[in-house]
């Protein structure tokens, strides 16, 4: 099953294209997107994982998708599902994430991509849950994960397995949206 071209008020969901490649290494060379994140990534680091993506969707027919502005085509970054790369209490599982270039923050547009994945993984690919984490300290990120119905499971943080001991950025909180909790909210509510 692919993952269709999904449209929200402002902005297109689709899948990854050439001239995205660019745009996508500046988003994570930039510290300030990447402040919580293990680290920057080269030119050839992003390139590979967008192919890292492809890949996924090959495999699973859904993904990260590339998130564009409608009306002027500009990149803003991705979103989309994945399967948890790594075994941990909560896994299997698949998890809701984004990375928003900074020009477009405090513009609502993480929730609102956010939001209609959530709708995607519920409705579409049917996932009882579906979960995302980050740093304590990612209080942007945490913030959407809120606006868009997640519940923080404090019992469930983790040390993330791919990060080494005394790594200042180990410690991940945890976030779960069930599916019988009710439909992912609607665009209107954010």
């Amino acid at each position: 099953m692919s993952h269709p071209v999904v449209e929200t008020e402002r902005l297109i969901l689709r899948p990854w294209e050439e001239r995205d490649r660019a745009p996508f290494a500046a988003l994570n060379a930039d510290p300030a997107t990447m402040e919580f994140l293990v680290k920057m990534l080269t030119r050839e680091e992003s390139d590979q994982y967008i192919d890292r993506v492809r890949a996924h969707f090959e495999q699973h027919g859904f993904g990260f998708l590339a998130v564009e502005q409608k009306g002027n085509g500009a990149f803003a970054g991705m979103v989309g599902l994945a399967h948890v790369p790594f075994e941990h209490h909560f896994t299997p599982s698949v998890e809701v994430g984004w990375r928003v270039a900074r020009r477009f923050w405090g513009l609502g547009f993480a929730p609102e991509a956010a939001a209609a994945c959530l709708a995607f993984g519920f409705e579409t690919l049917r996932l009882p849950e579906i979960v995302a984490f980050t740093v304590p300290l990612n209080l942007r990120s945490r913030r959407v994960m809120e606006k868009i119905g997640m519940t923080r499971d404090a019992a469930g943080d983790f040390d993330h397995p791919r990060l080494p001991e005394g790594h200042p950025k180990r410690r991940h909180v945890l976030y779960r949206k069930l599916r019988q909790s009710g439909d992912a909210p609607t665009l209107a509510s954010l």
